[in-house]
């Protein structure tokens, strides 16, 4: 009996050197956003139509820890560069609403993810962070569509920005109404990959 029992241990002992090493901690990601394919796009209704336009980026970087599901970085978007295809309105949005000359950046800055995000395919997440526009800080929790490929990444989502809560004038005048509220649709896309060593 004891000569089976050594003989079961050095069995044991020898599936045990030969498994293979627990995975390594997953490496921290870097997410850059191409101009190309990076806008937010804005949707505001009135009682007569829908108005519809855009953002421009100006720059995006963000360090996505899967490990402890922490993210730095920042999407910054141009705010002078918003576009609704209507000069006049465009005037009044920069000039009464958004004062882009003095607030010329809209910004994310996401802080942590709340859900998994799989490795490669698609994932829906609730991404934490700080949204930053007219010159002031607001806390946000949004719903994220984000895609892995091996070397590419791209998100999807859709929040509402209660501009007239946050301070800003709302444009409305005797002819026009429109919402206290506009509806941003954000598409990311760009480079995925690894953090470089320290």
């Amino acid at each position: 009996m004891t000569r089976q029992i050594a003989r079961l241990a050095a069995i044991a002992a020898c599936l045990w050197w030969a498994s293979p090493a627990p995975p390594a901690t997953a490496q921290e990601l870097v997410l850059r956003c191409d101009p190309a394919q990076t806008a937010a796009n804005f949707t505001l209704g009135d009682v007569l139509h829908t108005v519809k336009g855009a953002f421009n980026l100006k720059s995006g970087e963000l360090h996505f820890d899967p490990a402890s599901s922490k993210v730095t970085g920042e999407i910054v978007f141009d705010a002078t560069s918003g576009h609704s295809g209507n000069q006049g309105r465009d005037r009044k949005m920069h000039k009464d609403v958004l004062e882009s000359t003095r607030y010329p950046e809209i910004s994310f800055r996401p802080d942590r993810v709340e859900g998994k995000v799989a490795a490669a395919g698609t994932s829906t997440v609730q991404v934490h962070g700080m949204f930053a526009i007219h010159g002031a800080d607001h806390e946000i929790a949004v719903p994220v569509e984000v895609k892995f490929d091996a070397d590419h990444w791209s998100a999807t989502a859709h929040f509402p920005v209660p501009y007239a809560k946050w301070g800003m004038k709302n444009p409305s005048v005797l002819v026009l109404r429109v919402g206290d509220s506009v509806d941003i649709d954000l598409h990311a896309a760009g480079s995925l990959a690894p953090a470089a060593s320290p």
